[in-house]
C-alpha cells in the first residue's frame, strides 16, 4: 500500500500500483495513482535496490513488457520475493498508452503507461515457468535464429557463382553441428521429464507433428489443459477474427498469436499431406 494526500487531516491509503519500463540502460519505474517515478541501474545493485523498495510498497500488482529477455532477471527476483507481476505484450501496453491521449514515447511515459495499465486493466498475475521450461525455451529461442540462418545460406549458395561458392558453404556445416548440439540438449531435458515425455507423446501422437515441431508447441503453449479449444485457438493464432461493421460481413482472417507455434500449426500438416497422402 502506498500512503498519499490527506483526507480528513490524515493520511489515506490507496493501492500503489507499479509499472516497469525494462531495458539496457537504468530501469524506470512509475508509481500510480501517486506519480512518483525512480530508476535503478540494469545490473544486480539495481535489482536488489528494486525489491527493497517493493517490498516497502506492497503492489497489489507490478507491470512490466517483454524486452527480448532483458526482463527475467528482474522477473525472477519479484517472483522469488513474491510480489504479483505480468509480463505484458509490448503492442498491447503500447496500444493502452496511445488510447490516454499521448503520443510520445519515452522510459519514462512507457513506465508510466505500464502503471496506468495495472491500475486500470489489472491483468492477472501469472505464475513464474519452472527452471526446465526457462532452458528450454532458451534452447529454443537460440535454435530458431540458427536455423533461418543455415536456410538463407543454403539459398545464397544455389544462386552463387562459383567463384564465392566456397566462401558461401562455408558456415553450413558449423551451425549444422550448432543444430545438431541444440537438438541433443532439447531431447536431453525432455527425457527427464516425466510430464514432458506425456505430453510430447500425445503431441507426437498428430499426423505431422515430431519431436522437434512439439517442443514449441509445448513450451509456447503452457495454458495447455487450462482453456478451451476456442481460447486456444485464439492464442496461438489461428482463429478466424471477424471484421463486421453495421450490416457488412467481412472476412475472417487469422492473426496474432505466438507466431512460432502457428509456423508448426501451419507447415506441419501440409508436410505430412504432402509426404503421406
Amino acid at each position: 500500500m502506498c500512503k498519499v494526500g490527506r483526507t480528513g487531516g490524515r493520511r489515506s491509503d490507496v493501492p500503489g500500483f507499479v509499472g516497469m519500463d525494462v531495458a539496457k540502460a537504468p530501469w524506470d519505474i512509475a508509481l500510480r495513482p501517486s506519480g512518483e517515478r525512480w530508476a535503478v541501474p540494469n545490473d544486480v545493485s539495481g535489482v536488489t535496490r528494486l525489491v527493497d523498495r517493493v517490498q516497502a510498497l506492497k503492489p497489489p500488482l507490478m507491470v512490466r513488457e517483454a524486452t527480448g529477455g532483458l526482463e527475467r532477471a528482474v522477473t525472477s527476483a519479484l517472483a522469488a520475493a513474491g510480489f504479483p507481476g505480468v509480463v505484458g505484450n509490448p503492442r498491447q501496453v503500447r496500444d493502452g498508452a496511445r488510447a490516454t491521449g499521448p503520443l510520445a514515447k519515452t522510459e519514462a511515459l512507457d513506465a508510466r503507461a505500464l502503471a496506468h495499465v495495472a491500475d486500470v486493466i489489472r491483468p492477472p498475475p501469472r505464475p513464474l515457468p519452472a527452471a526446465p521450461p526457462q532452458a528450454l525455451r532458451a534452447l529454443l529461442g537460440r535454435r530458431q535464429p540458427l536455423r533461418v540462418l543455415r536456410t538463407a545460406a543454403q539459398h545464397r549458395l544455389a544462386g552463387t557463382r562459383a567463384r564465392l561458392a566456397k566462401e558461401s558453404a562455408a558456415p553450413i556445416p558449423w551451425r549444422n553441428a550448432d543444430s545438431a548440439t541444440l537438438d541433443h540438449d532439447l531431447a536431453t531435458i525432455r527425457r527427464a521429464s516425466p510430464l514432458g515425455r506425456d505430453k510430447d507423446a500425445v503431441l507426437q501422437s498428430t499426423k505431422g507433428l515430431g519431436p522437434v515441431s512439439a517442443h514449441p508447441v509445448r513450451l509456447a503453449r503452457p495454458e495447455w489443459g487450462t482453456l478451451t479449444r476456442q481460447h486456444i485457438a485464439a492464442l496461438v493464432g489461428v482463429a478466424p477474427l471477424p471484421g463486421d461493421r453495421g450490416t457488412f460481413r467481412g472476412r475472417r482472417p487469422i492473426w496474432g498469436g505466438r507466431a512460432q507455434v502457428r509456423t508448426v500449426c501451419y507447415l506441419a500438416p501440409r508436410v505430412a499431406t504432402r509426404y503421406n497422402p
